[in-house]
């Protein structure tokens, strides 16, 4: 990678669908004939027009079908297999289904399988460690939300770990953190973000080998990843504005000026303060931002950067401008729709976030 990053393309594409899964044990829920809301991802170098064009023509069939017709075991592995080779002559960087809100899989250019499973719980907690003005020493509370990462190598297998079986694994801690006060869990007296993660790491690896990352959303727009050695957050902006894409051929209607409600996720690796318990203060990441919020919320994007408007030379343009507030900062994500987006990084890129809710 060299030191202008990579950048990546994102598009999605929703399709409704039929599915019985028969490799499951009889009782399984899933056996049984049943359908889902998909939604289909890819990452890839390609343009950004002919990526969404593609994958929508390549999904296209799946919708409204019943997807044994076209595939014989239609897991969420293979479901994103079959839409790979749909679009083997594109240098796809990861291929993902997502079968529910809570759940999916994403497919590497190795074809590893990094499934995921999505868990809420309700809990108070408090930061004794803060400053006494911070609002996070007072006692508060979170609808939380944790993602459960798991990287399996299937060598073709039709599936890997059950989603179920991660469910399973997750009821207890569930039970012992849900409707609580984390501060009155042993482990848990600094309960920040990456401490959580950290501790039901701790609780699940030894159950559940195959844990690549621990997830915490603190909040439904900053959160903190662990996999065991290093942490990683995030804290997403949101910001309205008119753009216009200058270098997009002649003919094509992104000339025109029209307008997004833009979503930003701003990543960050740095090494944990073990006095605060945290590596980075999200009030921090939203303090740096506002200076380049200012700029492009209610504003024309091309005119007030002087950029093209297209979603990599916007990125480019913000990891200038924040280059010097927020130097652990190695990725960017952004959106232009749920089912448009980019994404930028210059370190080790992280796991997969679900995106935007179409």
């Amino acid at each position: 990678m060299n030191g202008a990053g990579e950048l990546l393309h994102v598009a999605a594409a929703p399709f409704e669908a039929a599915v019985s899964v028969p490799v499951l044990p009889a009782g399984h829920r899933s056996r049984g004939l049943h359908g889902h809301s998909f939604l289909a991802t890819v990452r890839a170098r390609e343009d950004a027009a002919l990526l969404a064009e593609r994958l929508a023509a390549a999904v296209a069939p799946l919708d409204y079908a019943h997807l044994n017709d076209r595939i014989a075991i239609p897991t969420d592995e293979n479901i994103a297999r079959w839409i790979r080779a749909a679009l083997a002559d594109l240098a796809l960087d990861t291929v993902g289904v997502q079968s529910t809100r809570h759940q999916g899989v994403d497919l590497d250019r190795a074809q590893r399988a990094h499934l995921w499973r999505r868990f809420r719980f309700e809990a108070a907690h408090r930061l004794p460690r803060v400053p006494p003005d911070h609002p996070c020493g007072r006692m508060h509370g979170h609808g939380f939300e944790v993602i459960l990462h798991v990287a399996e190598d299937l060598a073709g297998a039709d599936m890997g770990t059950d989603f179920d079986r991660i469910g399973q694994l997750w009821q207890p801690l569930h039970a012992q953190i849900d409707h609580g006060c984390l501060n009155d869990i042993e482990g848990l007296d600094n309960p920040t973000s990456e401490m959580l993660a950290c501790w039901i790491w701790r609780q699940l690896q030894p159950v559940l080998p195959a844990l690549s990352w621990v997830t915490v959303y603190e909040t439904v727009t900053a959160g903190c990843h662990y996999d065991g050695r290093r942490f990683r957050i995030w804290k997403e902006q949101r910001f309205e504005s008119a753009v216009r894409l200058r270098d997009a051929a002649p003919g094509d209607p992104r000339r025109r000026l029209h307008g997004h409600s833009y979503i930003t996720r701003l990543h960050l690796s740095a090494p944990l303060d073990t006095v605060l318990g945290w590596t980075i203060d999200y009030g921090d990441v939203r303090e740096a931002f506002t200076p380049v919020f200012r700029t492009l919320d209610h504003h024309a994007i091309d005119e007030a950067t002087g950029c093209s408007g297209s979603l990599g030379a916007i990125l480019a343009w913000m990891r200038e401008r924040l280059r010097e507030a927020l130097p652990a900062l190695d990725r960017i994500d952004l959106h232009a729709t749920p089912l448009e987006g980019a994404v930028l990084h210059w370190g080790e890129e992280g796991p997969a976030l679900p995106g935007p809710a179409p």
